[in-house]
């Protein structure tokens, strides 16, 4: 079993050394690339990971959404490539348009950076198939802009379409629906502003995080 995972840095990026490593724990060879560069090498995952890219200068993720790299990552989306957006890569994803929603300013407006709980909400896709349906986890999170909004008809039809991936268990930032992650209408992209690839390792705090980069091995490894 080999998969490869495209891993995109941006200007701010921090995270991407920590997601390169729970990538490689889980089995995957991991790509670099650059945000400047054209095109993302043939691969089965890209990865945004976590991060300020430009700062979050406008809004989190809205500066890199228009970065060069981000024309080839939409159209190899559309062509069915998953992609996987952590933290600052999930307010990338859906400020590309890739995701439906937006990620607002914490309510309190604080910086939140602590271990939460969250309910798996859906084993139906590449990255939750590790997990069971309602399984309570436990991930990190680090962000001031981490509130997920959507207009009425689209939480309908997240939750209508089982396409709401974790939920957190608490009101940890005034997420509607205490939404933590989101997936695509074809399941292959997923966002979320938990941050898995720092709960892969017990001398970290815990290893709960692992399943979904194991299970996306498993789900997309050609």
């Amino acid at each position: 079993m080999s998969a490869t995972a495209a891993v995109i840095s941006f200007p701010g990026s921090n995270r991407e050394r920590d997601i390169v490593m729970a990538l490689a724990r889980a089995g995957w060879t991991t790509q670099a690339v650059w945000h400047g560069d054209s095109a993302v090498p043939a691969c089965d995952l890209i990865v945004l990971p976590g991060g300020f890219s430009y700062g979050d200068y406008l809004r989190g993720g809205a500066m890199a959404a228009h970065s060069p790299i981000m024309r080839d990552v939409a159209a190899k989306v559309a062509g069915g490539v998953a992609a996987l957006g952590v933290c600052n890569g999930f307010q990338i994803l859906t400020e590309a348009g890739l995701l439906p929603g937006v990620l607002a300013r914490n309510a309190g407006l604080r910086f939140l950076s602590k271990t939460v709980a969250l309910s798996v909400g859906t084993a139906a896709s590449p990255f939750t198939g590790g997990y069971a349906a309602d399984q309570t986890v436990a991930f990190p999170i680090a962000h001031n802009e981490g509130c997920y909004l959507a207009q009425d008809e689209d939480l309908k039809r997240l939750a209508d379409e089982d396409r709401i991936a974790f939920r957190y268990v608490d009101d940890v930032n005034g997420s509607a629906g205490r939404i933590a992650g989101v997936l695509s209408e074809n399941r292959r992209v997923l966002g979320l502003m938990p941050h898995p690839e720092n709960a892969v390792d017990p001398a970290c705090g815990g290893t709960d995080g692992a399943a979904l980069f194991s299970g996306a091995l498993a789900a997309l490894a050609a």
